[in-house]
């Protein structure tokens, strides 16, 4: 294959025709060990590209979801990485629906926005009132911003049965709206609800209804697949009648679907190739039952899948994994794992032949390069690794070519893993344990003795208390703490007794705790398996305990990750890792 050019890190090779749209590009590997190993297939920077716009409605759409619930201060936060992002449209909320959200408007003034737009979003006006005397209509204008999002009716069935109007008296609403706010001098986006399944009842009104918006001055007319039930083929077939529809006004047509057939994301992609120059969504598809589309998902194959888009500005998606999982924090979710893209098992291999296969050539079972969305490649151990896994997840320890200790390593994990350990989301313990093997492990202090007392007391219903005894540097430590819980009380009491000693462990915390029985026909004498995750103000890392005891299996947790974080502070002064002892077999 000719090679054409130097683009950034990437050697551009014309593998294919120049008019196709598409260039080969090597990436070279993080690691530099396979200088040959990443081929991956990306859209052509060479061909004209369409300007898609992101309409994002997390703040909206997606505080419908259930468990969610933004503060203020949330909304705030996200704004600036939305906006830091490139997204074009931010939809702050209804400002009618409660004082949070007209707050937000006060305050989001105050933002100094480079990139997007925020919309305050309402409904038409009420039925037998003007629009400039309709309480809702005010409250947009008083929102102040630019752009407002306006939902209307467009299934003959909601205007007569559920809004109780005729069907004329809907048009009248959605045009006298339109006007109004388009006299303010304001953007309006024009959101025509449950869009497709109107088409599909009553096809003519429907398009009435999008006309009407469009010739009162409506920028662009969004259809809404509200229920989410529409499929792909419906979704094109529908829009492009829609374009026709409006095609004397001029005016283009966008995007919204919902997830209730697990269709979102394809539907938003149909709908863009159909012609449709907004999408809008939820930030990792979060909303109401099963939420809208996933922008996630929809940016990174806009971005890097489909030929001849651009997106945001043209920026890179590699803050795309930060911005997922910054949303998921900010709304107390906990992470999908298995979410394209961003998720932590995105990029996760575990079968021996397949992580073989990737050192050699990452393109072999990786569609993209990880870091194009700003996630990693993991590579997982179990009873199902081979050496190559090993020699994969220790690359920092140099071990390629320690035959012997590599298979000590392999031993020792499938012997854990017959207990129930699993390594899979604990990869800190995997490094202590890789130490251990290695007999470069040395215990910042030792484990003298622990326990826990549950009581009560006059002021409150329960008290714990974990009582600690440790040796450092042969000096014993002994100390009691009252926590949440046994676990909690372990922890601090633990901290107690390390603090003044390792003063960085003030900087560190746990932010997950989960307890699985491994063997539950065993009753009551079934081994515990309790996975911690902690963090500090660089990281995050997982490590596990198994026992019979499930205080036990907790304290096992809780000390690995003190470990954990005592040799990466270590490690962080001392960047040279030690030189791991064991044979250097073929």
């Amino acid at each position: 294959m000719p090679v054409k050019g130097i683009d950034g890190n990437k050697v551009v090779i014309d593998a294919l025709k120049p008019d196709n749209g598409f260039r080969f590009f090597f990436v070279p590997s993080p690691m530099h060990e396979h200088p040959e190993d990443r081929f991956y297939l990306l859209k052509s920077s060479t061909q004209k590209m369409k300007q898609i716009q992101i309409y994002d409605t997390t703040l909206r759409d997606g505080s419908q979801g259930e468990g969610v619930s933004f503060s203020l201060v949330d909304k705030i936060q996200i704004t600036r990485r939305l906006d830091e992002m490139g997204v074009e449209y931010i939809e702050g909320g209804y400002p009618l629906s409660n004082e949070k959200d007209a707050e937000y408007f006060r305050r989001v003034r105050e933002l100094n926005l480079t990139h997007s737009k925020v919309t305050a979003f309402g409904m038409t006006r009420r039925r037998g009132v003007k629009a400039k005397d309709d309480p809702g209509m005010q409250a947009l204008i008083a929102a102040q911003t630019e752009v407002i999002t306006m939902v209307g009716k467009t299934w003959d069935f909601h205007a007569t049965d559920v809004l109780g109007v005729s069907l004329d008296e809907n048009i009248e609403m959605i045009t006298d709206s339109v006007a109004f706010l388009k006299g303010e001098g304001r953007e309006v986006i024009y959101d025509a609800e449950h869009f497709f399944d109107g088409w599909k009842a009553n096809s003519d009104y429907a398009a009435r209804t999008i006309v009407a918006a469009a010739q009162a001055g409506a920028s662009l007319i969004v259809c809404c697949d509200t229920n989410g039930g529409t499929l792909p083929e419906e979704i094109v077939s529908i829009l492009k009648s829609a374009q026709a529809t409006l095609k004397e006004t001029g005016v283009s047509v966008g995007i919204h679907c919902h997830n209730d057939c697990e269709l979102a994301v394809a539907n938003s992609l149909a709908a863009v190739d159909a012609g449709a120059i907004q999408v809008q969504g939820t930030i990792n598809g979060i909303g109401e039952r099963c939420g809208n589309a996933d922008l996630i998902s929809v940016m990174a194959n806009l971005g890097l899948k489909k030929s001849g888009y651009e997106l945001l500005g043209g920026n890179s998606l590699e803050h795309l994994t930060e911005l997922s999982r910054f949303v998921y924090e900010t709304a107390n979710l906990n992470l999908r794992p298995g979410q394209a893209f961003v998720g932590q098992s995105a990029f996760a291999h575990k079968g021996g032949m397949h992580v073989h296969a990737v050192n050699k050539a990452a393109s072999s079972y990786e569609h993209i390069s990880p870091d194009q969305v700003g996630n990693e490649r993991r590579i997982l151990v179990s009873e199902l690794s081979g050496r190559s896994n090993i020699v994969a997840t220790t690359t920092k320890f140099n071990l390629q070519h320690d035959r012997s200790l590599q298979e000590k390593i392999l031993a020792e994990v499938v012997r854990l893993e017959n207990r129930g350990y699993q390594f899979e989301a604990a990869e800190a313990s995997f490094d202590l344990l890789v130490k251990r093997c290695a007999g470069t492990f040395t215990p910042h202090f030792d484990r003298l003795k622990y326990h826990v007392a549950i009581g009560s007391s006059e002021e409150a219903s329960v008290l714990t208390e974990g009582t600690v005894k440790v040796s450092i540097n042969d000096v014993i430590r002994h100390e009691v703490a009252e926590g949440d819980g046994p676990v909690n009380a372990l922890d601090a009491a633990l901290r107690k007794a390390l603090l003044d000693i390792y003063p960085t462990l003030e900087d560190m915390r746990l932010v997950d705790y989960k307890v699985r029985v491994v063997n539950s026909e065993a009753g009551t004498a079934a081994r515990i398996r309790v996975s911690v995750e902690s963090a500090d103000r660089d990281d995050f890392w997982g490590t596990i305990g198994v026992s019979e005891n499930i205080i036990e299996a907790s304290w096992l947790a809780l000390v690995d990750a003190i470990e954990y974080k005592l040799y990466k502070d270590q490690d962080f002064e001392r960047p040279q890792e030690p030189q791991l002892r064991g044979s250097s077999g073929s």
